[in-house]
């Protein structure tokens, strides 16, 4: 029974702290919410103390010798405690020591007496970029991994969590700039967080993704490579992508200063992106500089038509509204597309919006829209509708076409996208003569970027709206020697498939993030292809699948492009060659 009793107050404590939380955030707490939600906070907070009391070892034995009356007490005082009309401020007849008469201005205040101070370190160096663009430095010989600054700061360091083997802290302070840090650019740099290393040279981030790669291979991987070459950068550092997502959310996401200002701020709709960590958050967005123009033409048009129309933006909580997101996509052909995404059918408003946008943007080849009434974002399970232009935009690469549907995935950088093919047929040494397996095809790109080298080429990929393109990809570009399958890769790649296609002699593999399937990775060790060419865009599950197969295969290069400039994602291409089995 008093587990359930405990279950049950942790769930109401959870839901109404947030509650707490999002509301205070903007501001909107009135005095009868205000006494309810501060109550539940107040009434979890005293059986949490009770339970697990904010002191000492030899203070809690010794309440405990003592019969538990200090806890006693402090139970009795918080049942008469009050709430104030005044700014929701706190009265409680005894606290801690407090007076009985003394406010506490905040909750946090009260929550947080007894607690013990979070430790600050100042004067720490940043010493290197750790995993995920975090940096690293060390306190008292503790690895400690910090966001926000590079290496070469120095700062003061609040310790907010400390590990088995290292701490979590939270920079207080920059006391020294490093020599290697520049000035974003952009204007949501360090809230929008989808440009983490803008602080940093270009140069010094191709320095760092490199080293990644590098390292990913010797400390996870734990194989030889033959050959480490040079990084290539992209051409462009900004407007580089060809594809932008974007949120509405009925309340836009206030910043630091917004909220330290004092002013009030009324619920003000937002579109733009998630702010990292908050699904629910979302950062209202005039400019970014990751895609080119009518990028950001189209997107602030159609938060101008909302506005004017009264247009309902999602509520992420509630689930309900009428604006739920904007995709824009583009290719290097200078074609267009644009999806609304709509959680409710409401014909008249998607045709003002469209029409609007096909009118004044013609760079837009294809205007298409989504209704989606379904919890999450995704639309891949949903029809899409044409409202003009075509339901496709077109992209070329040395005169090969491909159809880009809405569904479709495409490298969002599309001139390295064209050197990262490249580099894949370099290494794939094809003479006309090798049948080749292209795993996670997508649309086909790379399987028709290397048809005409290979005497066949056969490509799976686990979205069928992907392969439908890829074929209707290869038919219009005259590709005969070329096979496509979808479904999901450990399901098709199989025996009865090598059967009928005939047996590799060199596997092209571009997996998601998460790597390559066990049973994937045991089907090539089964096969033993002479060659596999793995592009990655994680170093760590990439080495870790290298190193799965490393006791048929060696490494005899790696090259890492920066698809991403100013985040921390690499991309990768090793190349894996049989093992000579010397005869004894």
């Amino acid at each position: 029974m008093l587990l359930v009793v405990m279950l049950s107050a942790s769930v109401r404590f959870s839901i109404y702290s947030i509650k707490y939380q999002r509301h205070q955030k903007h501001e909107i707490l009135n005095g009868e919410l205000r006494n309810r939600f501060e109550f539940q906070l107040l009434g979890f907070s005293a059986f949490i103390i009770w339970a697990f009391p904010p002191c000492s070892l030899v203070e809690r034995s010794r309440n405990l010798e003592h019969g538990g009356n200090a806890h006693l007490d402090f139970i009795r005082a918080l049942v008469q405690i009050r709430i104030c009309g005044t700014h929701g401020a706190i009265k409680p007849m005894f606290c801690a020591g407090k007076r009985p008469n003394e406010t506490i201005e905040k909750v946090d205040d009260f929550c947080c007496m007894g607690r013990r101070k979070k430790m600050v370190v100042e004067n720490v160096t940043i010493l290197a970029i750790a995993d995920k663009g975090q940096a690293l430095a060390r306190i008292d010989d503790v690895v400690t991994f910090v966001k926000g600054v590079v290496p070469g700061d120095v700062c003061d360091i609040m310790i907010k969590r400390k590990r088995k083997n290292y701490w979590e802290g939270h920079v207080m302070k920059i006391t020294e700039l490093s020599p290697i840090r520049i000035e974003a650019k952009c204007k949501y740099f360090g809230v929008c967080g989808g440009c983490k290393w803008q602080n940093l040279s270009y140069e010094k981030q191709l320095e760092f993704k490199q080293k990644q790669v590098n390292d990913a291979l010797q400390r996870i991987g734990k194989v030889e490579v033959g050959a480490f070459e040079p990084i290539l950068g992209s051409e462009n550092v900004f407007n580089y992508r060809n594809k932008l997502e974007f949120s509405f959310s009925h309340r836009r996401w206030l910043t630091q200063e917004e909220v330290e200002s004092g002013k009030v701020f009324e619920d003000v709709p937002s579109l733009g992106f998630h702010v990292p960590g908050r699904w629910d958050k979302v950062l209202d967005v005039e400019e970014c500089h990751l895609m080119a123009e009518p990028s950001n033409g189209i997107r602030n048009r159609v938060r101008e038509i909302a506005l004017a129309n009264d247009f309902s933006y999602y509520n992420l909580n509630a689930q309900t509204g009428f604006l739920r997101n904007l995709i824009v996509r583009s290719t290097m052909m200078n074609d267009w597309m644009v999806i609304l995404s709509v959680a409710e059918d409401n014909p008249n408003a998607i045709k003002l919006i469209l029409d609007t946008l096909a009118e004044e943007f013609p760079q837009l080849t294809s205007v298409l829209y989504v209704i989606n009434d379904k919890p999450n974002d995704t639309i891949a399970d949903l029809d899409i509708q044409v409202h003009s232009g075509n339901d496709y935009i077109m992209e070329e690469m040395e005169g090969l076409k491909f159809r880009v549907g809405p569904k479709s995935f495409y490298q969002t950088n599309g001139p390295q996208a064209y050197e990262l093919y490249k580099i894949t047929r370099d290494f794939a040494g094809l003479t006309g003569n090798e049948v080749v397996y292209d795993l996670y095809t997508g649309t086909g790109t790379i399987a028709q970027f290397v048809a005409k080298q290979a005497k066949k080429v056969v490509g799976i990929e686990y979205v069928e709206p992907a392969i439908v393109d890829a074929k209707l990809n290869a038919e219009l570009n005259g590709i005969e020697n070329t096979s496509f399958y979808a479904g999901d890769m450990k399901d098709v790649f199989t025996k009865e498939l090598v059967a009928k296609e005939g047996h590799p002699d060199v596997v092209i593999t571009d997996p998601p993030r998460a790597g390559m399937h066990g049973d994937v990775v045991a089907r090539l060790n089964e096969l033993l292809p002479q060659r596999i060419v793995y592009v990655s865009c994680n170093p760590a599950t990439q080495a870790r699948d290298v190193q799965l197969l490393s006791e048929n295969y060696e490494v005899k290069k790696v090259r890492p492009l920066d698809m991403f400039p100013h985040t921390h994602h690499v991309e990768s291409v090793v190349l894996l060659e049989r093992r000579v089995i010397s005869e004894e």
